[in-house]
């Protein structure tokens, strides 16, 4: 009974993963446009991140509404020791959540961007699968099989043919700026997923949107350019609101995907979002390189292979 409860819960992490990875993928294509109408890349990413932490905030407040019983803390019978470190650890962690993984990444990544080619960047961060594998074994003790090696080795191969290749993957700050956000994402994943067993994703979600878009109000603040965020016009508005309701969506559906499934299977997943945006790109006018139609099957086929897995049979 146990063992099929937990198939049950990995199969609903999994679609849950699916589903961020759709959310992703149509995301990544809106805010291809979107972000051409703000003066710089930070003002966008503050705004469509409000725009998030508002609507979780709206979500949060609706929950307690019709589930007030189920919103109360759960205490249980821990010695007053043992609670308190649980509870300052547990706090750290709402901390990073915020503060890095809301924040301080998208700063990193975004000031990158601007200093690299979008190829490079678009590589390096979605290296993030390999540094979450990294860190789920000694973390998490989610082990990592030759077969989970091979279907990360078919998503990375996939996402680089969709691209085209990726380009000169110079050493520049720009680089080193995108790998730092990267990997500041690895350890919020495994963070989030120590988190979702006390904690629930809708919580953890809001923290880091909420968290996070008071840490970018203050970088626009530092660099002066926070009066802009106050004068964006109607466009930039609607484009905001588009985007952060998708960023909402994203962020509670891959933390309810951690909640239920392993950090690795999850963000191994995520890694089809690629495809979802190369499929729109191509309905909307933009072919793929001939490489990318390989790019899209060798994506699908390592999905496939993670979704036909039995992980949970080597997790000790």
């Amino acid at each position: 009974m146990r063992s099929r409860e937990g198939d049950r819960r990995r199969v609903n992490g999994l679609l849950l993963a699916g589903a961020t990875a759709l959310v992703s993928g149509v995301s990544v294509f809106v805010s291809s446009y979107g972000v051409h109408d703000f003066s710089s890349p930070a003002l966008y990413t503050t705004a469509k991140n409000l725009v998030a932490a508002l609507v979780l905030f709206a979500g949060s407040i609706l929950v307690i509404a019709l589930r007030p019983d189920r919103s109360r803390p759960i205490r249980g019978g821990r010695s007053p020791g043992r609670g308190r470190r649980a509870q300052i650890l547990r706090l750290m962690g709402f901390g990073y959540v915020g503060v890095v993984g809301g924040g301080v990444a998208f700063i990193l990544f975004f000031d990158g961007l601007a200093r690299t080619s979008a190829a490079p960047a678009a590589f390096l961060h979605d290296t993030l699968v390999v540094f979450v594998a990294l860190l789920a074994w000694p973390v998490l003790s989610e082990r990592v099989s030759a077969f989970n090696l091979a279907a990360i080795g078919l998503l990375i191969m996939g996402e680089v043919a969709i691209a085209d290749g990726i380009g000169p993957v110079a050493l520049s700050s720009g680089t080193f700026l995108v790998l730092g956000a990267t990997v500041l994402w690895a350890v919020e994943t495994v963070t989030v997923k120590r988190l979702v067993g006390s904690t629930s994703a809708g919580q953890l979600a809001l923290v880091r949107m909420g968290i996070g878009s008071l840490v970018l109000v203050g970088y626009l603040a530092g660099t002066g350019r926070l009066g802009d965020l106050g004068s964006l016009d109607a466009a930039q508005l609607g484009w905001a609101l588009i985007t952060g309701v998708l960023l909402a969506a994203y962020v509670a559906s891959w933390f309810c995907a951690l909640a239920r499934a392993r950090a690795l299977d999850v963000t191994s997943i995520l890694v089809g979002s690629v495809a979802v945006t190369s499929l729109l790109q191509g309905i909307a006018g933009r072919s793929l390189p001939r490489p990318g139609y390989l790019g899209v099957v060798l994506v699908a086929l390592g999905i496939a292979a993670l979704a036909g897995a039995r992980p949970w049979r080597v997790v000790t």
